[in-house]
């Protein structure tokens, strides 16, 4: 598989990271959101990133120069007309997602491949919106993408074995290890594993067991985590967590699923984690 033009569509933290994870690896990458303004937000936010190593000497201004110019913003879907391969990561609602899909069926070339990077919406729901549900992939990456190592590949029931095959190539070539999973399940291995456990310990500040900061101690030093679940529900955004949480409480049908008033009260107060400086943890000063 030769993919030399890629685009991302969604801006946010994930989106960027995946643009900036595809030029690191010599892929023009387009990322692209509603607005122009939004996906230069995005681009800023990787230039932002690089500069910062740049400034601590672990990468030079010219490999800086050379990634920032395999990336480009766009306020429209326009670029996926010339895309080799096209990665969504836009938000967790799957008519959201659907409606994506339905344009980009419209716009990619045939045989193009649609990638979704949902955490735990149904991939089979996402490629119905399309004419090509065989070409329907999910690429989960994991946040920061450009550090974590592992991408969870999961088919949707028409997806083909090509697209399979071809979807762990380009994850490899992007230098991560893959992991395939053999039929869809809600939120595949690592989120349906890693949500009931962050929802354990909202659950364990719901109910007053322990605070926050203690929580995260036990299980850095008890469990050789190396973040605790709260830092890490922080770090995830908390409407992300209740959106995968609410997800799996439909699809699997099981109370372990159900999140607590805490998480919502959060949410309600706009507290959504680090990326707006307050969640279960204050980040306005970057300390606890």
């Amino acid at each position: 598989m030769n993919v030399k033009k890629l685009v991302v569509v969604g801006s946010g933290t994930m989106g960027a990271g995946i643009g900036q994870l595809c030029a690191q690896q010599g892929i023009e990458a387009w990322i692209t959101d509603v607005s122009e303004d939004l996906a230069k937000k995005g681009l800023d936010k990787v230039k932002k990133g690089l500069a910062g190593r740049v400034e601590k000497g672990k990468l030079t201004q010219a490999e800086m120069d050379q990634v920032m110019g395999r990336l480009h913003a766009a306020g429209s879907l326009e670029p996926v007309r010339q895309a080799d391969f096209v990665i969504e990561s836009v938000i967790e609602n799957l008519e959201v997602k659907q409606k994506v899909f339905a344009e980009l069926d419209k716009l990619a070339r045939p045989g193009v491949i649609l990638a979704t990077n949902t955490t735990a919406l149904s991939i089979s729901a996402i490629a119905s919106a399309t004419k090509r549900p065989e070409l329907v992939v999910q690429m989960h990456f994991f946040n920061p993408p450009v550090i974590m190592k592992l991408c969870e590949i999961m088919p949707g029931k028409k997806t083909s074995p090509e697209t399979l095959k071809a979807a762990e190539e380009l994850a490899r070539a992007l230098g991560k290890e893959p992991v395939v999973c053999r039929a869809e399940a809600p939120a595949g291995i690592v989120s349906r594993i890693l949500g009931a456990m962050l929802n354990e310990a909202t659950w364990l500040v719901e109910h007053g067991v322990a605070d926050p900061k203690d929580i995260d101690k036990a299980m850095t030093l008890g469990a050789n985590h190396p973040m605790g679940p709260i830092a890490l529900l922080d770090l995830i955004g908390l409407d992300t967590h209740r959106a995968k949480m609410q997800t799996l409480r439909k699809e699997v049908n099981h109370p372990r699923y159900d999140h607590p008033a805490v998480v919502d009260k959060l949410i309600g107060e706009k507290k959504l984690g680090k990326k707006v400086g307050r969640g279960f943890y204050d980040y306005s000063e970057d300390k606890k």
